[in-house]
């Protein structure tokens, strides 16, 4: 496993997650919010692939046991607070790992630099969103809260180390973990309290093994270009 095609695949993967709200989004405005965070994600799912193969080869033509991407960005959007919950955890994460990335010199520094602007945007969104349907009306609150609950367990391999990424894991979720309880409880959310990993298969992404929704993400993904192979537009 390339350290390429992990944080290529986490990119990708959420770009499409987050792509299926056009045309489903609870107002115009996050339309166009979400579909600017999915093709921000899918910009840096391109660089990051094309440095591990042919990234149109590698995003269409391989089997789900082949992705390498964390759970977490898997997950079916579920509810709108589902799909922001989501978000959340992903993208402070990103926003901390490309910041590392960034500072140091290693083959992901220049790629970091660019996106770690993009990456920012993301994060805010997401916080602003926790903020407002966390501190809302009552429905709002729970359902932010079950979002967040829901998700945790695939929190975990966000900080699993991966090879070829040099940064400090332990720190990167020290980081997370603070940034994360300040926006909760400032979203009058509950911080979850559980392990954010399990003995059953949470945070096994990065070795191919993904949960039952991804095999029919990845055939709806793969599908026209299966359909019609060698076409060209």
């Amino acid at each position: 496993m390339t350290a390429a095609l992990a944080l290529g695949d986490d990119a990708l993967v959420l770009s499409h997650r987050l792509g299926e709200w056009a045309g489903h989004a609870p107002v115009l405005e996050e339309e166009v919010a979400l579909a600017n965070i999915a093709l921000d994600l899918l910009g840096q799912a391109r660089i990051l692939l094309s440095l591990a193969g042919d990234e149109d080869e590698l995003a269409y033509l391989r089997e789900e046991r082949a992705f390498r991407n964390v759970q977490l960005v898997e997950q079916p959007n579920g509810d709108f607070a589902h799909t922001i919950a989501r978000q959340l955890y992903f993208s402070v994460h990103q926003h901390g790992l490309y910041e590392q990335l960034a500072a140091g010199n290693g083959e992901f520094a220049g790629l970091a630099a660019k996106a770690v602007k993009e990456v920012a945007y993301h994060r805010d969104h997401a916080e602003q969103w926790t903020l407002r349907l966390g501190d809302g009306t009552a429905e709002s609150h729970a359902r932010m809260q079950h979002g967040v609950d829901a998700l945790w367990r695939y929190t975990g391999e966000l900080f699993q180390p991966v090879e070829g990424v040099d940064v400090d894991w332990q720190a990167l979720h020290s980081r997370w973990l603070d940034s994360l309880t300040t926006v909760l409880e400032r979203a009058t959310l509950t911080v979850p309290t559980g392990p954010q990993t399990g003995a059953w298969t949470a945070g096994a992404g990065r070795q191919g093994i993904h949960t039952e929704p991804f095999g029919r993400m990845v055939a709806e993904m793969q599908h026209l270009h299966r359909s019609h192979p060698g076409a060209s537009w």
